[in-house]
């Protein structure tokens, strides 16, 4: 007769070898990263601000997408403009507010990939302290689900948002409403 303890021995291992989809944390790399948002400006032409500094991390399960999370919060008081008046208008209380509200965070609760590297995520994105529902799309630099365990991740996500449902009503007649959002990062394993 074997042992007890001889026959969970290969019972184990048997779970462990099919355990492939095991969540593989990241945090992200501020120093390789950037949010950039780009805005009509009197229809003829655009204004690009961006906000350099960030914190986040991420949640990415192998062959379950569905299961990834990302917690991005971006400081808006690090924020550039084209010049002066620009970047005194975005940091008053008429668009970002940045004395009341320093940050602005977007909290992704589902991907869903179209391909080994083009998909979209799902989530909540608040600014000014309006919260609304938000999707990026997604373009990964290569597929994640094949990343190594000690490999970075980096993508590029894009949305665009009506500036007006962040309480950012201001000069309609001469800033568009409509705000093309790119955010590059790159996520590094922890």
């Amino acid at each position: 007769m074997r042992p007890k303890h001889l026959i969970f021995v290969p019972l184990l291992a048997l779970a462990f070898a099919g355990n492939t989809s095991a969540p593989r944390n990241y945090s992200l790399d501020p120093g390789a990263s950037e949010l950039s948002a780009k805005v009509s400006f009197f229809g003829l032409s655009s204004k690009t601000m961006t906000i350099p500094k960030m914190r986040g991390k991420a949640v990415i399960v192998p062959d379950a997408p569905e299961r990834a999370a990302i917690d991005v919060t971006f400081d808006t008081t690090s924020l550039t403009a084209p010049d002066e008046t620009t970047l005194k208008r975005l940091r008053g209380d008429k668009f970002f507010w940045v004395e009341k509200y320093p940050t602005v965070r977007f909290v992704g609760k589902s991907l869903t990939l179209s391909s080994p590297t083009r998909g979209t995520v799902s989530g909540n994105l608040t600014a000014r302290g309006v919260t609304k529902p938000q999707t990026l799309d997604v373009r990964f630099d290569s597929d994640p689900n094949k990343a190594g365990a000690r490999e970075a991740v980096s993508f590029t996500a894009t949305t665009t948002i009506d500036r007006r449902k962040y309480g950012m009503k201001s000069y309609q007649l001469v800033v568009g409403n409509n705000v093309k959002i790119k955010f590059r990062a790159r996520m590094t394993p922890n």
